[in-house]
């Protein structure tokens, strides 16, 4: 048995919006890892409409303050569609300074706690046409969100932090655009929270938190 407090950090996506089971993906994970016998405890720390440099200064005091030392605790991310959003004609954020953000705060996190990353959701951005061809062509490689999550990947890499590719994952699910299609053209329905939950409960990285 695992004894395990976990903070999962990011935007709409972490906290589940569209959810009509109000679980999203981070309790469906937590909830299965208790079914199995597991002493878990979770913390959902999305917020709608944040940015990476949003989730920036705020992320360490709200992990901190649910985190303390004596207990085991971990880190899960999850952000980045907000980033590629347009407002006002333009980006919220640049890829640049999304990546930069990301750097300091994955950096940080590393130096502190056991630390996970899923990369951006497939989400309709200006240059995501739909069409029912398979896996993620059906995106277009011109995809904002597609080119955030490689480059978050490539820093990921880089900085030795486990990163799952769900952009991939979900863009390759041939049931995604069923669920994405009775959203709100942003967020997913329970279904899909449940198919991302799967993904993150047989990856090897989160796995590892547990069959250790």
């Amino acid at each position: 048995m695992t004894t395990l407090r976990v903070c999962f950090i990011g935007d709409s996506h972490t906290l589940g919006t569209g959810d009509e089971e109000f679980l999203g993906w981070p309790g469906r994970v937590m909830h299965r890892e208790r079914a199995a016998g597991h002493d878990v405890t979770m913390y959902n720390l999305g917020i709608r409409g944040d940015t990476t440099t949003m989730i920036e200064p705020r992320w360490r005091a709200e992990a901190e303050a649910r985190l303390p030392a004596e207990n085991p605790g971990a880190l899960v991310f999850s952000f980045g569609c907000n980033d590629m959003a347009m407002q006002d004609g333009v980006l919220r954020n640049s890829p640049e300074e999304a990546v930069a953000s990301a750097r300091r705060m994955i950096s940080e996190a590393k130096a502190w706690l056991p630390t996970l990353w899923l990369g951006p959701l497939p989400v309709n951005d200006d240059n995501m046409p739909f069409s029912s061809s398979p896996g993620r062509d059906r995106y277009l490689s011109s995809s904002r969100n597609a080119q955030l999550s490689d480059k978050f990947q490539h820093l990921a890499e880089e900085l030795g932090v486990p990163f799952l590719d769900i952009f991939t994952l979900t863009a390759s699910d041939p049931s995604w655009m069923d669920y994405y299609d009775k959203g709100d053209g942003v967020h997913t329905k329970s279904g899909g929270y449940a198919a991302i939950a799967e993904h993150v409960i047989g990856w090897d990285a989160w796995r590892r938190w547990f069959d250790e």
